[in-house]
């Protein structure tokens, strides 16, 4: 009876605004959708290329240096979100606190950037599998990925949740395992009995030279490597777009983002740690697999680490479950992208047929679209597969770079508009710290990289129109969109005085007041709600 109270008391609170989605979403599958968002293909595969570029020195403190910034848009995101979580909430704050045509923009930004990457991960999953066959064709494979994609993000938000709680502990239990790896390894746990240590970090080297000789190729180096750590690594977007669809958010979201920032931080800081250690970056296998586009895992540094040391097996492992990642990135890429479309109809910044769910609570029509811009994947079959995704790569570089700008402003405003109407912060469901100065930081960094992300074409010699302008693209877009939206709607930037804090709170706390918790199934289900609660 508890259920199906708790049931209609969340369809009654998701509706009143417009909104049919549902809250069934637990406290696990938030953590689990904004880790199974962000670790791809580029932590495990990817990542050689920046070791490659910069050296294991590089490589490591770029890594670190990241994570301060996404710790500082994740504070602010925390803070916004805890206060109101609606769904596809950053974009709807975007046209809330700063100004309308604002909203409009990031959201088409952040919706561009989410669908480009669903045909990145299907390509992925297509050259992934090649690892070890040719036999199936490219078209064949990509047609499948796109199909069960569909049937996971159409049947219901929960077997969304429990596909992608299950697909990305899976990614978890993989990069756990690849340092235990390497740290056994090095040690001597091998079958050459080579105690290795942190010996390739003085031959070759702790800095590559990239472009240039002497410190001006290891500063370029290290930029490269912080540019790649500016793509990689993610978190606060793809936890904060969960939020309409969260049970009890004002208690779940807050332990969402900080578990989901220390799980990734630790991750990626000793994942770029861990393939520096197993690999020198001037090793030829690794470098060949880049340069030819091998299939799957073949550039993977683990893998070439583990052919180095005669390890057989495992490589084929390591495949399988970069299999898994990026077949689940990709599934949370669609659920995003589709979540950010409807809350832009939701807003009225998209046509309404978009606000139209199925029973369930799914938005069909968004999904769909999504989809629809998947079958872009098909691309590789008459072109080569290493260029399809770097097209995808170098889209989506700049837009990931704009989302957290729009945050790191849209939180500043709604700081300032706080303290304009008198609302002490200690009245908020959670309160970040370093505020407001993590929102200037992460501002601040944000913007520099957008601009910088793609300066190789500007080097001597390097100049490549078509690198340019996939480079640079969306940073033309973004302001034709909202000048053009501005022009048409007639909007303003609001003032800190004017801002309305308070829309749709009412019906978030008339939800917390009411909300009866749905109880775990099974013991599996009590298990996992303790661990991940």
């Amino acid at each position: 009876m508890a259920e199906k109270d708790s049931s209609k008391i969340t369809l009654q609170a998701s509706t009143r605004s417009g909104d049919q989605t549902h809250r069934r979403l637990k406290s696990r599958h938030i953590q689990l959708i904004g880790i199974g968002g962000t670790i791809g293909t580029a932590l495990y595969v990817q990542i050689g290329r920046g070791l490659i570029n910069g050296g294991p020195a590089s490589l490591f403190i770029a890594f670190t240096i990241w994570c301060s910034f996404i710790l500082a848009v994740t504070l602010c995101m925390a803070e916004m979100v805890t206060h109101l979580p609606i769904s596809s909430p950053f974009i709807r704050f975007a046209g809330r606190y700063v100004d309308e045509a604002f909203g409009f923009a990031a959201g088409w930004n952040f919706f561009i950037f989410e669908a480009a990457l669903v045909p990145f991960e299907v390509t992925a999953c297509n050259v992934i599998i090649h690892y070890w066959s040719d036999a199936i064709p490219a078209g064949g494979i990509i047609a499948i990925v796109i199909v069960l994609y569909g049937l996971i993000n159409l049947l219901a938000v929960q077997w969304y949740g429990e596909a992608e709680f299950w697909t990305a502990l899976g990614k978890v239990l993989l990069i756990v395992a690849l340092l235990l790896f390497t740290f056994i390894v090095m040690l001597g746990g091998n079958p050459l009995g080579d105690r290795f240590g942190f010996r390739y970090w003085s031959t070759p080297g702790a800095f590559a030279i990239l472009y240039h000789e002497g410190a001006l190729g290891r500063w370029l180096g290290f930029l490269q490597c912080l540019i790649q750590a500016s793509f990689t690594i993610a978190g606060p977007d793809y936890v904060s777009m969960a939020a309409g669809e969260a049970e009890n958010p004002r208690v779940v979201m807050p332990r969402a983002f900080n578990a989901v920032f220390y799980r990734l931080t630790t991750f990626f800081v000793l994942g770029s740690l861990a393939v520096g250690i197993l690999v020198p970056y001037d090793d030829a296998e690794m470098a060949l697999a880049f340069s030819a586009g091998k299939p799957g895992a073949a550039a993977s540094p683990y893998v070439v680490a583990m052919n180095r040391l005669g390890i057989r097996i495992l490589p084929d492992i390591v495949n399988a479950m970069v299999l898994t990642a990026a077949f689940s990135a990709g599934n949370s890429y669609v659920y995003c992208a589709s979540r950010s479309l409807y809350g832009l109809a939701l807003e009225g910044k998209a046509p309404r047929l978009f606000t139209r769910c199925t029973a369930k609570g799914v938005p069909v029509y968004c999904v769909l679209v999504v989809l629809a811009v998947a079958l872009l994947s098909f691309l590789q079959v008459s072109n080569d597969a290493a260029i399809v995704l770097q097209w995808f790569v170098n889209l989506v570089t700049a837009s990931q770079l704009i989302n957290y700008s729009v945050i790191c402003v849209t939180y500043l405003r709604f700081h300032a508009a706080l303290r304009a109407q008198g609302v002490s912060r200690d009245a908020l469901p959670y309160r970040a710290m370093l505020q407001p100065y993590a929102g200037w930081y992460g501002l601040v960094g944000c913007v520099i990289m957008t601009f910088v992300s793609g300066y190789p074409v500007f080097l001597p010699g390097k100049w490549d129109l078509p690198t340019f302008l996939f480079s640079y693209t969306m940073i033309g877009v973004c302001p034709l969109l909202y000048f053009g939206w501005k022009s048409l709607k007639k909007t303003r930037i609001y003032r800190a005085d004017e801002v309305d804090l308070f829309k749709n709170v009412n019906e978030i706390d008339e939800y917390q007041r009411t909300f009866v918790p749905s109880p775990s199934k099974n013991a599996l289900e009590r298990v996992l709600d303790w661990m991940f609660g």
